[in-house]
């Protein structure tokens, strides 16, 4: 039986870095966003948004055409650039290097979409978050997987998850699956749920934070934004995977007394990352 390890405050707060007094936003991450198709452009405005919200210096979100006036108005502190298909993703292209990217939210499995990804994949060389549909190319891709660099994070939900290592009969085989995969392929697994579980390896930690209020559609694409900040501001895989899950969780448990948990969004989650923060700047 593995042993799990509970990640709380204390873990937290010995993980987390201040924001320099002294700092600017050069030095503060530039992260990449990669997301949206037609009539899923709300999953890059979450996910850039969240990014931003998480101390990133500077954040550039890379979007289908469609996606341009959208991303513009709703988040006019994020930088696009934009595919030259106008409804889906074809070809992953930028003029700058990203300190972090977090690919994957509603970009949809077209094939064009599987090709553009599978060859970014094979280049990337930087940190990488990879979530929602950039987890079924995957899936559907497993040769791929090889090209991954080691402590890729992958953040997939229950039904991603069994894409990629398979069906389960109990949560004992299922959480061995997953610890399986990720020795295999040396990424880290952040296996989403109530409660959500960080796999690196043989070593699994079990979040504590989070309430029934992020069972809501976006909140996953609200993550890949708050991890892919913590990487692109220089922490390592492993600490933007547990502080990022962790941070999440937190903005819905302070959230929730105030909004409820059926008005609650994924718009919410973000607007009370501040307050999350906070909690751990007071410390």
């Amino acid at each position: 039986m593995n042993t799990i390890k509970f990640f709380d405050r204390k873990e937290a707060l010995a993980r987390y870095k201040p924001v320099p007094c002294d700092t600017h936003k050069g030095i503060q991450g530039h992260a990449l966003i990669v997301a949206g198709s037609y009539g899923k452009i709300g999953a890059a405005v979450l996910s850039s948004r969240a990014c931003l919200k998480s101390g990133c210096g500077l954040v550039t979100a890379f979007i289908p055409k469609c996606g341009y006036q959208i991303l513009q108005a709703s988040n006019p502190e994020v930088m696009t650039y934009t595919d030259d298909v106008e409804k889906q993703i074809s070809d992953i292209h930028f003029m700058f290097k990203p300190d972090a990217v977090g690919l994957g939210p509603g970009i949809g499995t077209a094939m064009q979409t599987q090709k553009a990804v599978l060859k970014f994949l094979s280049k990337c060389n930087c940190k990488l978050l990879i979530d929602a549909d950039g987890l079924n190319i995957l899936a559907e891709n497993m040769d791929s997987i090889c090209s991954l660099k080691e402590n890729t994070i992958l953040t997939p939900h229950q039904k991603e998850l069994e894409r990629l290592i398979g069906e389960w009969e109990t949560e004992d085989e299922k959480m061995q699956k997953a610890i399986d995969f990720s020795l295999q392929h040396k990424v880290i697994i952040v296996m989403k749920g109530a409660p959500t579980h960080v796999i690196s390896g043989a070593t699994v930690y079990q979040n504590t934070t989070g309430n029934a209020a992020l069972a809501t559609a976006g909140s996953g694409d609200v993550l890949t934004g708050i991890i892919t900040s913590l990487l692109a501001q220089s922490y390592d895989a492993l600490d933007a995977a547990l502080l990022g899950v962790y941070l999440h969780g937190l903005s819905a448990d302070i959230a929730v007394p105030e909004t409820g948990t059926h008005f609650f969004t994924a718009s919410d989650c973000i607007d009370y990352l501040g307050k999350a923060f906070l909690t751990l700047e007071k410390s």
